[in-house]
């Protein structure tokens, strides 16, 4: 098994897709808008990844609610924003609590039915008001411990729904001035002010699964981005967090990974990005974009998988547990009975 999360490039395997994946094994993959045409088309595409692997594999999307949800209406339902949850607990608390929990279980419950069992949600991110709007209303709220509470209700819910939680974007994005998507974020906040992004991420350290974030902190290691620094994975990320779950990097396809050490934008580059992840402390490179060229370079460099790693991941993959997928609409109701007190 390689440590990689793959990104595919359309509703259904290629061929070449389908070599390249049965000789490299990855460790999982990610679906996208581009992937998920329909339920009866994205069940048989997921049975078809499990079916080449073998194996119960993790399949990941980026459902969050609001403007990021890869799948959408008609054929599945919209789900709202963090922001209206943290809105909701500036009023009611335990109320907010328990509409976001309901929330991640009727995401859950979608997601399971299409054969999708981890989702890159929570994201617990505490937005500074100079913030890039990259994060913006994905985010519950600017107090670190109304992110935590969220976030732990998110995570709940998820589980509850038989779906694995993923925290992002370790040890936080909040404070980034530029879209990593488009560029290299540098944060140059004092180590004591970093403690406001760590503290939803100590909180929730616990959590099964975490993302990194390609953003240079400058009192962590001026250098390197989180993804690529051995210094803030092992001192800020492992060590003062306290985060021992499966640590996957952000997208390999960002911009921000085109600076400095992490290289060029080539597709020659891809192989290195991905080996500087993994030697940096990711357990996983994720690769997003679905580009065969790209995933062959990544796919050429990366060693099997460490030990610890496969460890990590079965651990998450165990963390859930699966409940019926009829209850989607009283919770869906419950939800929104709560969001309606705002």
């Amino acid at each position: 098994m390689t440590p990689l999360f793959l990104g595919l490039s359309g509703p259904l395997l290629t061929d070449d897709e389908r070599a390249l994946c049965r000789a490299a094994d990855p460790a999982g993959y990610i679906v996208f808008t581009r992937n998920c045409i329909d339920p009866g088309q994205l069940l048989a595409l997921t049975d078809s990844l499990r079916d080449l692997a073998g194996r119960d594999v993790p399949i990941l999307i980026d459902q969050e609610g609001g403007r990021v949800a890869r799948l959408q209406p008609p054929h599945w339902p919209l789900f709202p924003a963090a922001a209206s949850f943290g809105a909701l607990y500036d009023i009611a608390p335990i109320s907010a609590i328990e509409a976001a929990r309901v929330n991640a279980q009727a995401i859950a419950l979608t997601l399971r039915a299409v054969g999708v069992n981890v989702d890159c949600l929570p994201l617990l991110d505490v937005p500074q008001p100079d913030g890039h709007g990259i994060i913006g209303d994905r985010a519950y709220a600017t107090d670190p411990m109304w992110v935590a509470a969220l976030g732990k209700a998110t995570l709940d819910g998820l589980r509850a729904g038989g779906v694995c939680g993923v925290v992002k974007h370790i040890p936080g994005h909040g404070r980034a001035r530029v879209d990593s998507h488009l560029d290299l974020p540098v944060v140059e906040a004092s180590r004591a002010e970093l403690e406001i992004d760590f503290e939803p991420f100590r909180t929730l350290h616990a959590a099964p699964m975490a993302m990194t974030a390609h953003v240079v902190y400058t009192a962590l290691d001026p250098d390197r981005c989180a993804t690529l620094s051995p210094v803030v994975i092992a001192e800020t990320i492992r060590g003062s967090i306290g985060f021992d779950g499966l640590l996957m990097s952000d997208d390999l396809g960002m911009k921000a990974l085109g600076h400095g050490s992490a290289g060029s934008n080539s597709v020659d580059d891809f192989g290195a990005r991905a080996l500087n992840a993994l030697d940096a402390g990711c357990d996983i490179a994720l690769h997003c974009s679905g580009d065969f060229a790209e995933m062959r370079a990544i796919v050429d460099a990366v060693p099997q998988i460490s030990a610890e790693a496969a460890r990590r991941l079965a651990a998450a993959m165990a963390w859930t547990t699966t409940r019926d997928p009829r209850e989607i609409d009283d919770l869906v109701a419950k939800r929104d009975a709560l969001l309606a007190l705002t």
